[in-house]
């Protein structure tokens, strides 16, 4: 097989089996929920709606990327670190000191309403 044609079908072979697959986790999801309807049960008990800060999470988490390419940069020109190195680890570090303190944001605001109450 010739390599552009390879190159063809793979993105279009990734696209068609990523779209099979959220179908048939939907018409499953489906199913289970009517046999929980036909033995009595509650289909919505299982799932609960998190108020949860998924804009203040994505916000810190490109923040936190953001920032470890900066600093990436700042390694890869001063020539401490390898060029790659710098930036994927700075990426990683700071996209999960972001993650970290949106999860701690949240924690906070959930137990506010408990020393409220």
């Amino acid at each position: 097989m010739d390599v552009a044609v390879v190159g063809v079908f793979v993105p279009i072979l990734i696209s068609l089996g990523a779209f099979i697959m959220v179908v048939f986790l939907r018409r499953y999801e489906k199913e289970e929920r009517l046999k929980m309807i036909e033995h009595g049960m509650d289909p919505h008990s299982g799932l609960q709606k998190r108020k949860g800060n998924s804009g203040l999470k994505f916000a810190l988490v490109a923040i936190g990327v953001g920032v470890g390419l900066l600093i990436g940069s700042f390694l890869d020109a001063s020539g401490l670190v390898y060029e790659e190195v710098a930036y994927f680890s700075m990426s990683f570090i700071f996209g999960g000191i972001g993650l970290l303190t949106g999860y701690l944001i949240e924690l906070k605001q959930l137990k506010k309403p408990e020393e409220e109450s």
